[in-house]
């Protein structure tokens, strides 16, 4: 089974796709979903138009994203959490269930201390996965959110999701969950 990871931004989001199907999680894609322009309705389009690309290509089962955090400049933290339901939105429509991490959560299951700096995240992230080079740090932090799904699935790590599985349908007045 494949876990899509996201690491929300409004500027660069960040991807990473991990295979859970073995006994060790192994790499299967990551990179950052770019966005260009200033007005902001268009770049979460961006947002969504990648995301969906994302699923439609690796058709993830799970998918997990990194809990809003409270940032000192307010306007950021909005445009962040707008990207973030963005993202959240793309998953509910492609009928996947949201799990969502905080940062030092997500620290503490990939390095084993919340306070982790990135640096640290990025390192560990490309020693468990074996991986060749490191990845961006963006895509590394959305490896680090896929990993930490994978680990809540054993039970390493507790987990909160908005629910059950949702049922796409045509339209907004058809959804019904599960």
């Amino acid at each position: 089974m494949l876990i899509l990871g996201i690491d929300p931004g409004s500027r660069v989001t960040g991807y990473g796709v991990v295979d859970v199907s073995a006994a060790q999680p192994c790499y299967v894609a990551s990179g950052c979903i770019r966005t260009s322009g200033d007005d902001l309705a268009q770049r979460l389009a961006q947002i969504y138009a990648g995301i969906s690309e994302v699923v439609a290509r690796y058709a993830p089962g799970e998918f997990a994203i990194e809990q809003v955090f409270m940032s000192k400049n307010a306007d950021s933290a909005l445009k962040l959490g707008q990207a973030r339901g963005c993202a959240i939105v793309c998953a509910a429509n492609h009928g996947l269930l949201v799990n969502e991490y905080g940062p030092r959560q997500i620290k503490q299951a990939v390095t084993g201390t919340g306070a982790a700096e990135k640096a640290q995240v990025q390192h560990m992230v490309t020693a468990i996965l074996a991986l060749s080079s490191t990845p961006q740090a963006d895509a590394a932090d959305a490896l680090a959110i896929a990993l930490t799904h994978a680990y809540s699935r054993t039970g390493l790590v507790p987990r909160k999701g908005y629910g059950r599985q949702a049922k796409r349908s045509s339209s907004w007045r058809e959804y019904r969950p599960d």
